[in-house]
């Protein structure tokens, strides 16, 4: 095992930044572990409302530097004034929204984690000059980063590094893993027709496919329900847009909920559907998949990955309203095809393991630090 390191993470949200999301657990995930080894952790983060500047989470120093948009000056500063002052081994810079070029000043090596780039997505999520300057830094990777190492986290995302100009043989692959349910799944039979999504509620997150595609299912499946677990700044549209479409008196907007609830909701449920048009990875897949829950999402980076199409769920193409509806009706009205993909999706999901990402972290970091 190689020897514990002091950690610099740069990434903008903490594990406790109320828009935290797939990318904190992860970091919190791997990272918990690996100070329980030996290592150093300090996050360098942004502030939020009432937030301390210093705070330990899951084992980690944070750093909370300021409140956008000062916050990436700000972590930019720090990272080159207290490498050059010999405190931190190798510095991790989280690539999943605005670039922070800490190769180009670090004075200690970088390992680059990139959940997932934006590209042309980021007009889906935010005002035009905003993706703009997104879309613009993201240019500037493969020259900045050319003699970076990169871990990611699924197959998309390192074909999409390729693409844009970083060398292969630079990107490892490292899948997330994922808890063990805290409940035992629901007899299968007893599920009756909930439809349910776990996530993030953000435009890009496309959640209106699902609210549209359940319209379409309402008169065969009189019973069904649609829960939404998650929140963020697209829950009042989604609001409107199931009212608009009839589905505003069976769909639970339910919010934020503890693991434990999730795994309740999710084990009782017959389909989770995830309709983003782009992620790093489906983590909110392999965990609908350890509690016996199949999922029907969009045939785009990441989730397909995770998903194992037509044995573990169903991929449909981005935006499209009738397939999703199609694939979901088929996993409500057939139990058969219902009971086969619930089996395999749990034994798909015992393949993801957070000690095993936690030793390939240790390794990269390991790589990183040899890099002259």
């Amino acid at each position: 095992m190689p020897s514990p390191a002091r950690v610099l993470i740069l990434n903008e949200r903490d594990p406790r930044h109320p828009k935290a999301g797939g990318a904190e657990i992860h970091l919190s995930e791997i990272f918990q572990r690996l100070v329980t080894r030996g290592f150093e952790v300090t996050l360098a983060a942004a502030s939020f409302s009432g937030s301390p500047a210093r705070d330990e989470v899951d084992g980690m120093r944070v750093w909370r530097l300021g409140r956008l948009p000062a916050y990436y000056p700000l972590a930019a500063w720090s990272c080159a004034r207290e490498t050059r002052r010999g405190h931190f081994d190798v510095v991790v810079e989280c690539l999943n929204k605005l670039p922070f070029y800490a190769p180009a000043y670090s004075a200690a090596p970088v390992l680059a984690l990139c959940h997932h780039l934006f590209g042309e997505t980021a007009f889906l999520q935010v005002a035009w000059p905003i993706a703009a300057t997104v879309w613009a830094a993201e240019r500037w990777i493969p020259r900045l980063y050319r003699n970076t190492p990169f871990v990611t986290i699924s197959e998309s995302s390192r074909d999409d590094l390729v693409r844009r100009g970083i060398r292969a043989e630079r990107v490892q692959v490292s899948h997330c893993g994922v808890r063990p349910p805290q409940i035992t799944p629901a007899d299968l039979g007893a599920r009756g027709h909930r439809v349910v999504y776990l996530g993030r509620l953000e435009p890009y997150k496309q959640v209106d496919v699902l609210l549209r595609a359940m319209a379409r299912l309402v008169d065969r499946f009189p019973n069904s329900e649609i829960v939404v677990i998650g929140r963020g700044s697209d829950q009042p549209r989604l609001e409107r847009i199931a009212a608009a479409v009839g589905v505003a008196d069976r769909t639970r907007f339910v919010g934020f909920v503890e693991d434990a609830e999730r795994d309740r909701l999710l084990a009782t449920s017959r389909v989770c559907v995830c309709p983003s048009a782009k992620e790093g990875w489906g983590l909110t897949v392999i965990e609908s998949n350890a509690v016996g829950t199949p999922v029907v999402a969009t045939h785009a980076p990441g989730l397909r990955d995770a998903v194992r199409d037509g044995k573990t769920g169903f991929l449909v193409r981005d935006g499209d309203v009738h397939g999703f509806a199609d694939r979901i009706g088929s996993l409500l009205a057939d139990d058969g095809l219902f009971r086969t993909m619930a089996a395999a999706a749990r034994k798909w999901s015992l393949e993801f393991d957070w000690d095993r990402a936690a030793d390939e972290m240790a390794e990269a970091l390991a790589s990183a630090r040899k890099k002259p």
